[in-house]
């Protein structure tokens, strides 16, 4: 009754451009104790992730290798059921349909770990506690 609260985000996609930041973010996201399933820079080795692989969230930037960005990533995830979380400098207006939120770059390990625990709590249908500047999308 009162023990630790079971994640429901486990496995975690990074789908990122910037070959340091995605790095960094793939250390920092196993130092919190998740397990990263793939570190991306498109949209379709993104897609052959989700495919092959158990994933519970994407955390995605906008911007991306290729024609396809982070938004059509979050249209092809969302059709899975697996949300996104964009991580990004400049957060979108017009996919709040696709994906959960949005956590603003630079980020700290801190905010990062907010920023999935928030995610983690809508999945379960508890009441987010997002770090200070992540937006939160309304469900459709």
């Amino acid at each position: 009754m009162f023990g630790k609260r079971k994640p429901v985000v486990k496995h975690i996609l990074i789908v990122e451009d910037e070959p340091l930041l995605a790095f960094d973010n793939e250390v920092r996201i196993e130092k919190l104790g998740y397990s990263v399933v793939g570190t991306r820079d498109n949209v379709r080795e993104a897609l052959t992730d989700l495919d092959r692989h158990q994933v519970d969230l994407i955390l995605a930037d906008i911007n991306l290798s290729g024609e396809r960005t982070g938004i059509d990533l979050a249209r092809e995830a969302s059709e899975r059921d697996v949300p996104v979380l964009f991580v990004t400098g400049n957060p979108p207006k017009d996919c709040k349909v696709y994906a959960v939120g949005s956590l603003p770059k630079p980020f700290s390990d801190r905010d990062l770990k907010a920023a999935i625990r928030a995610v983690d709590d809508i999945l379960a249908g508890r009441t987010p506690k997002p770090p200070k500047g992540m937006i939160l999308y309304e469900p459709a």
